[in-house]
């Protein structure tokens, strides 16, 4: 295997452990378990976990971009190329209910631990921010673009939080329902600012029962 290839596999490897375990509690011994090396050859490519977590980051960001680009390409509309970054929620589905969003997730315990490259990581929802904001504008919404954007970012990682804890996948059915229903009053100027919940009747999510409050 050529260094290159082994390194893209350190690489995608502490990528997929940082989103199942936390980057705080993944060791270089994970990772190297993981890709199948020795600690002697994980070394020669990352000298340090904060070098694999800087390429980490790296990568996504190169996905993400890669990701946009296909949205633009295959939307022929604003409304479609927002709805590939609404149905994310559907088609990652099964990890998010178990490990939450991939970005957020990171994003917070990086700030939990102060650590340096939280900024880079925030680097996603930037991207993110940035490329729905010029969706909403080409919907005639320039005025308040950032605001739409903001507030569907906010809205996609409270979902995401909420069919983590809960483990409720109709609740994420349901929100991305009225997502779509919000978007399209977005696009007939009929929204009232943010409400999300625009002609969708949909229940509550399962909340867990709580027993008796210990005193």
């Amino acid at each position: 295997m050529s260094e290159a290839a082994t390194r893209d596999r350190i690489v995608e490897a502490a990528d997929r452990l940082f989103y199942h375990q936390g980057y705080e509690h993944t060791s270089f011994a994970d990772i190297a378990q993981a890709v199948g090396i020795s600690r002697g050859n994980f070394y020669y490519h990352f000298k340090t976990k904060d070098q694999i977590l800087d390429a980490v980051i790296g990568q996504r960001m190169a996905n993400t971009l890669w990701m946009l680009d296909c949205w633009e390409r295959a939307g022929k509309t604003p409304v479609d190329r927002i709805l590939g970054f609404v149905h994310l929620l559907i088609a990652n589905q099964a990890d998010i209910l178990l490990y939450g969003c991939p970005v957020g997730t990171l994003s917070g315990e990086l700030a939990k631990l102060n650590h340096p490259a939280r900024d880079d990581a925030n680097g996603l929802f930037t991207l993110f921010r940035a490329w729905l904001r010029r969706q909403f504008a080409h919907l005639g919404r320039a005025a308040d673009a950032d605001a739409l954007a903001l507030h569907l970012l906010a809205r996609s990682q409270g979902v995401a939080t909420l069919a983590s804890a809960l483990r409720d996948a109709p609740f994420v059915e349901q929100e991305v329902a009225r997502m779509e229903a919000w978007l399209r009053s977005v696009a007939q100027g009929t929204d009232a600012g943010t409400d999300t919940d625009a002609n969708v009747d949909a229940p509550a999510p399962r909340l867990p029962e709580q027993g008796p409050t210990r005193t």
